[in-house]
C-alpha cells in the first residue's frame, strides 16, 4: 500500500486536468507504484503467495489499461511508458 502523500504526488505528476484523478495515465502511475512496492516486499517474503497473486491481478489491471491507451491514443501511451520508464 503506498501512503497518501506519495499518492497525491503521483496523481499531481501524471494528471491530465487540474480536477484529474482517474485518467488511465493516473491509473497506471499509481499502479506502477504499488507493483514496485510489493515487488520489494516480495523479494524478502518469498512465499507471501497471497500478495504474490494480488501483485499478478495488478500487473494485468496495468496491462489492460495500457493497452486500453495504446489503441486511443498512441503519442499519449508512448510518452506514459518514456516517463515510467516501462518497456513497450
Amino acid at each position: 500500500m503506498i501512503q497518501k502523500g506519495k499518492k497525491q504526488e503521483i496523481i499531481e505528476e501524471f494528471k491530465t486536468h487540474p480536477a484529474d484523478t482517474g485518467s488511465p495515465e493516473v491509473q497506471v502511475a499509481i499502479l506502477t507504484a504499488r507493483i514496485r512496492e510489493l515487488t520489494e516486499h516480495l523479494k524478502v517474503h518469498k512465499k507471501d503467495y497471497h500478495s504474490q497473486r494480488g501483485l499478478l491481478k495488478m500487473v494485468g489491471k496495468r496491462r489492460r489499461l495500457l493497452q486500453y491507451l495504446r489503441e486511443k491514443d498512441f503519442s499519449r501511451y508512448s510518452t506514459l511508458i518514456q516517463r515510467l520508464g516501462l518497456r513497450h
